[in-house]
Formats: structure tokens, C-alpha cells, sequence
């Protein structure tokens, strides 16, 4: 799996950089950039606008806000130091994601709350890919990205999109800029950063399609795990996550989570829905550890965060979860994480509007 990183910034800023370089001496502010209401020269500084904010976000840990400044231009300056402005303020955003933590994330209003590093590389990216098309199309200038930079923005800020044939075209489709056979136009859309929750000792970390289909090939998707992998249930888990972004079926807060340990930011497991909401509000969870970090806690801290977070949303009513009979210590798991087993009138209820299998115990926990 290649990251998505600074040097995928550096990447599009040079491919903005080369596509508009040959229209420098044109007045970018007497035409309009692709459907957008801004002029070229405008859509320009905003791009270097949102670049070095998302980088001060980064660099300066933000949590409430943006970092209260913003980009001003010298007087005069012309088309090329616009472009070595953005030149430099997205080597800032490169500099900022590569020097970042992992697990290091700052504010961003969307949908969370918050993006970590990669997060602020793919939105970086975005920036560049489709307002350089804007400007592009503005200017009458060829430009399209290599497909693999899209299709990383797509896996990173996009994972509630069915993927297309082709990753560019997808992503001007799903921004409003283009058209795909069989899809209707796309008249409103916003991009989604991964999901994490904290917990005591833990941060459930939302598993992005990218790292999702990196573990189900055998991979560590982007985390460093204590044993030097996920236990299977997280590979399989993945797996249907995968499965579930191809159909265009993902509601990525309802997927996968890493349980990265706060102390040393090594993944010790995995945890997440086996789906959204039924339509009587019911969502089911499933967990495992690595063995290393068995006997700890950690299974009972996680379901209870995730417990805690889906009850607090209004298409959640009721969470679930399956265990063996045999399997002792996950019966524990779910008690202390507040579940209760279910009466046989529930379980039988539960087997025929659910489909849950007979000869697992049920365990509920409605808030």
C-alpha cells in the first residue's frame, strides 16, 4: 500500500505547477475557473490559501478552530509568483504531514471534528487535483492527474463513493464536475476524514478502503502492530469492508477501527459494525486482539467507546453483539463493557428477524 503522504502533495503541486505554467502571462482574473463563481486568479489563492492552513492545522496541533490567520498576497504579484506561492506553501503541507506523528491529528470540520496526517495529505491533494482542473478548463489548458492520485484521494476522503473504471473521472463525478454512465449528476457532496474515537489507554482508529485492503492481502495496513500483525477476525473484517466500499454500500463510521495503544502507537487490535443501522435501529459489533495484548482490558475499553459512540446517534436504538458459547472471556468483555445477555424470547426474536445464529449468545445494550 503506498501512503498517502507529503510526497503525494509534492506530486500534485508540481503537476498544478507544470499545467498552468504555460498560461502565466494571461489575466487570470478576467476568467471564470471551469463552473466555479471564482476567477482563475482567485480559485489560485485559494489553493495556496487551504494548503498552508491545513498545514499550520497540522504543524500547530489545532482543536476548536482554524489558526487564526489567512493568505495575503503582496501587491502585484503576477501569475508566476502566484505560482511559486503555491509551490511553497504546498512543500509547507509536505513538510508539516512528513514531520507529523502517527496518530497525530488536528481540527478540520469535517465530518468529525478532525484529520490526522494523512487525512491533511489527501485534502491537500484534493485542493490542487480539482481547482488545477478548474483553472485548467478556465484557461483552455489540458490537465488530468495520474489515475493513481486520484484513486488515493478517493480511498482517503472519499469512501462512501462506489469506485468507477477510472479514478479521475470518479472524482470529478462525485465533486459535482463531470458525469458517469449509470450515476445520477452530483449536485451537493462533501468528502469524509476517517472517524476516531478516544478511548482510556486506546484511540479507535477508522480503517480507510486503502488499509482495509491492504490487511485483507496480508499487509499491516499502515499500523505498527504489537506481534506484527492484526488477528484474523480484523483481516476478515477488512475484507468486508472492501467488499462493501466496491458495491458502494460503506457507511465508513459503521466499518472497521485499529486499537492503537496511546503509549506507544502500536495497533492491538480490531473492532467495528458488522453493517449501519437495521431499520429497527440495531447494530451489531465484533472485536479481537492481538494475542499479546489479551488480559488487559483493552477489548472492554474498546467496546465500550464504540458502544458509547453509536448510542449517541439517533439511528442507533439497540447495539449487539455474538459470542460462542465456550468463549469465556468475551462473555466477561461484553458484562463489564455494560451488555447484557439476552432473555430467550429475545434470542429467539433476534434468530428470526435477524437471521442471528442459534448457537451464539446474544448480548444487548440499549443505553
Amino acid at each position: 500500500m503506498r501512503a498517502m503522504s507529503g510526497d503525494r502533495v509534492t506530486e500534485a503541486v508540481a503537476g498544478c505547477v507544470a499545467a498552468l505554467r504555460p498560461a502565466v502571462d494571461r489575466d487570470w482574473s478576467a476568467v471564470k475557473a471551469g463552473g466555479l463563481e471564482w476567477d482563475c486568479h482567485g480559485t489560485a489563492t485559494h489553493v495556496a490559501d487551504d494548503l498552508v492552513a491545513y498545514a499550520a492545522n497540522l504543524a500547530g496541533g489545532a482543536r476548536d478552530a482554524y489558526v487564526p490567520f489567512e493568505l495575503t498576497l503582496d501587491p502585484g504579484t503576477d501569475n508566476a509568483g502566484l505560482l511559486h506561492v503555491i509551490e511553497t506553501t504546498g512543500a509547507l503541507l509536505a513538510a508539516a504531514v512528513t514531520t507529523a506523528p502517527p496518530g497525530a491529528r488536528a481540527y478540520h470540520p469535517h465530518p468529525f471534528g478532525s484529520a490526522d496526517r494523512e487525512g491533511f495529505a489527501a485534502m491537500g491533494v484534493a485542493e490542487v487535483l480539482l481547482h488545477t482542473y478548474d483553472i485548467a478548463q478556465g484557461l483552455g489548458l489540458p490537465y488530468e492527474p495520474a489515475d493513481d492520485l486520484a484513486d488515493a484521494v478517493l480511498n482517503w476522503l472519499f469512501p462512501h463513493v462506489q469506485p468507477g473504471p477510472d479514478a479521475w473521472p470518479t472524482l470529478l463525478w462525485a465533486t459535482g464536475r463531470g458525469e458517469l454512465p449509470g450515476r445520477p449528476p452530483v449536485t451537493a457532496w462533501r468528502w469524509r476524514n476517517n472517524l476516531a474515537l478516544p478511548a482510556e489507554r486506546l484511540t479507535l482508529t477508522g480503517v480507510r478502503p486503502a488499509a482495509a485492503r491492504d490487511l485483507r492481502l496480508g499487509g499491516d495496513g499502515g499500523f505498527d502492530w504489537l506481534g506484527g500483525g492484526p488477528y484474523e477476525g480484523t483481516r476478515e473484517a477488512a475484507g468486508f469492508l472492501v467488499k462493501a466500499y466496491e458495491a458502494g454500500l460503506l457507511r465508513p463510521e459503521f466499518g472497521v477501527f485499529a486499537l492503537v495503544r496511546a503509549e506507544d502507537g502500536r495497533a492491538v487490535g480490531g473492532i467495528g459494525f458488522h453493517g449501519p443501522p437495521d431499520a429497527y435501529g440495531r447494530v451489531e459489533i465484533g472485536y479481537d486482539l492481538v494475542p499479546e495484548a489479551r488480559g488487559h482490558g483493552y477489548a472492554t475499553e474498546a467496546a465500550r467507546a464504540l458502544t458509547a459512540w453509536a448510542l449517541t446517534r439517533d439511528d442507533v436504538r439497540t447495539v449487539i453483539a455474538t459470542v460462542e458459547p465456550e468463549n469465556t472471556p468475551s462473555h466477561r468483555v461484553l458484562t463489564r463493557a455494560g451488555f447484557r445477555p439476552a432473555t430467550p424470547e429475545e434470542e429467539r426474536e433476534a434468530q428470526e428477524r435477524h437471521g442471528t445464529a442459534e448457537d451464539l449468545r446474544l448480548y444487548l445494550h440499549a443505553g
